[in-house]
């Protein structure tokens, strides 16, 4: 395969990855481009030896984390991105709520349960402990349980 070839048949999910992890539109179409820059340059390497949609997943994680790193605040928006990014996820609460968690909790949800991954994974990719790994995501289910009680009580 081509890397056109696979910007074109991928690039639509890795969007929707981006956007699971930012919660932005705009920052996940950026992520998507870093990525697939780094990629670019590793193609032959990539192509022939790995996974390249695992490989540029890596990236954009590690990129993500990153970015949150160097700002330390939150940049959350009420407005869903262009064009379909949640019309194959019929809850648009769950995304939203997703969206309000601290990044990092946001992606250790987004790396354990939409990527499947281990805690060591996790923690790998994102340069943490496997304990912090399990703490965040121990918060993140704990916040999205309560705010499911109240929306359920239809406090929300």
């Amino acid at each position: 395969m081509e890397f056109e070839d696979f910007v074109r048949t991928r690039g639509p999910a890795l969007l929707r990855y981006g956007y699971v992890l930012t919660g932005s539109g705009h920052d996940a179409a950026d992520l998507v481009q870093e990525a697939l820059l780094k990629l670019g340059d590793n193609w032959a390497r990539v192509r022939d030896k790995d996974n390249p949609e695992a490989y540029v997943r890596t990236v954009m994680a590690r990129q993500h984390i990153s970015w949150w790193r160097r700002r330390r605040r939150e940049h959350l928006t009420d407005e869903p991105p262009e064009g379909s990014y949640l019309d194959a996820h019929p809850s648009g609460e769950l995304w939203k709520t997703l969206a309000a968690l601290p990044r990092r909790q946001r992606a250790v949800l987004v790396l354990r349960y939409y990527e499947d991954l281990s805690d060591g994974e996790i923690a790998e990719v994102l340069g943490i402990s496997r304990g912090t790994v399990r703490s965040q995501a121990f918060r993140a289910l704990a916040t999205l349980r309560v705010r499911r009680a109240v929306y359920e009580r239809g406090e929300a």
